[in-house]
């Protein structure tokens, strides 16, 4: 059995213009990185026949990470929602996921922050922040 911890993944985005090189999300909550629906890529339709048809239909995915209330990565986001604010202009992401220990990477393409979470919970102890990025596309590539 191989190793599959997560506690590798490396996770950077690039946010034009305002991060033109990539910056590498650091600081993940204790038990989740990132988590992805499942994409429902086929829409059907029943006839009244009972005959089923289906055709294949794109779909965005959805990306939300947890970060730790002291990440320093939270500041990208509130960067990115902050100049959205004052500017009022969509700004769009792209990144890559790499998973080592699966021999992974993914390359997420033309990104948007849907989900923006300004400040932490506060508990006895300050909660992970969520944040949503929703890509036009996610492609997945072996690594060596």
């Amino acid at each position: 059995m191989g190793d599959i911890t997560a506690a590798n993944a490396v996770i950077s985005l690039v946010l034009p213009p305002l991060f033109t090189t990539p910056q590498q999300l650091q600081g993940f909550a204790a038990d989740d990185v990132y988590e992805v629906p499942e994409v429902e890529s086929v829409e059907t339709l029943m006839g009244v026949d009972g005959v089923l048809s289906g055709g294949f239909v794109f779909k965005p995915i959805d990306q939300e990470f947890m970060l730790q209330a002291d990440s320093a990565s939270i500041e990208f986001f509130d960067i990115w929602y902050l100049q959205q604010a004052a500017s009022l202009i969509t700004y769009t992401a792209s990144g890559t996921t790499v998973l080592p220990n699966i021999s992974k990477s993914f390359v997420m393409t033309n990104g948007f922050l849907v989900g923006y979470k300004p400040l932490p919970q506060a508990k006895k102890l300050l909660q992970p922040q969520r944040f949503r990025i929703r890509w036009n596309l996610v492609a997945a590539t072996p690594t060596a």
